[in-house]
């Protein structure tokens, strides 16, 4: 495969956050990160009760994995960076590249220590931002369940649009969740 969007892994600043390259010692804090906030594991749609414990995966295998996506071409995955603390706090990631039609995926979380302070809709808006000019895309599309209205009201603000919604996508607590398409364009 030839030279992909995802080849050059940037590091972003701004003003609350840096969002560096992901490396494979990062598993380390996100493996704490999902272990101790139920909340990112629900929000994801990575369990299917409010019971359910997120089991993860073997902390080696996690390593060989995000040292997997620090040099793959087949997705941008940068360490959100609490530019306070100087602590990892979450990811954003840009996936699912379609080359014809110039356009990816986003996804992103926030553990409990960088929330409710404005670090997810930067680091959201940083990544988002060099999607949209420096990689070129013409598209970035993102889904997010019913049940997360902070993650679609920060999605919003920084300018993605609903496009539609899947019903009853994913069964959670013995009841079925929506999930909602959004996407934002270039200009």
């Amino acid at each position: 495969m030839g030279t992909t969007p995802y080849t050059d892994k940037p590091t972003l600043r701004g003003e609350l956050v840096t969002l560096r390259p992901i490396r494979a010692d990062d598993a380390d804090a996100i493996d704490a990160i999902l272990r101790a906030d139920d909340d990112v594991a629900i929000l994801t749609g990575s369990v299917h009760s409010s019971s359910e414990q997120w089991r993860g995966m073997p902390l080696d295998r996690l390593r060989e994995i995000y040292g997997a996506w620090a040099v793959a071409d087949d997705r941008l995955v940068l360490a959100i960076i609490d530019n306070e603390s100087g602590e990892l706090v979450g990811e954003a990631v840009l996936n699912d590249w379609d080359e014809g039609n110039e356009s990816c995926g986003f996804r992103t979380f926030i553990g409990t220590a960088g929330r409710g302070r404005g670090l997810g809709t930067e680091a959201a808006r940083l990544i988002v931002e060099h999607g949209l000019t420096t990689m070129g895309l013409h598209r970035i599309a993102l889904e997010v369940y019913d049940f997360n209205p902070r993650a679609r009201h920060v999605y919003e603000k920084i300018g993605f649009v609903h496009e539609g919604t899947g019903r009853e996508a994913l069964r959670f607590d013995d009841r079925w969740i929506d999930v909602h398409y959004m996407a934002i364009l270039a200009g």
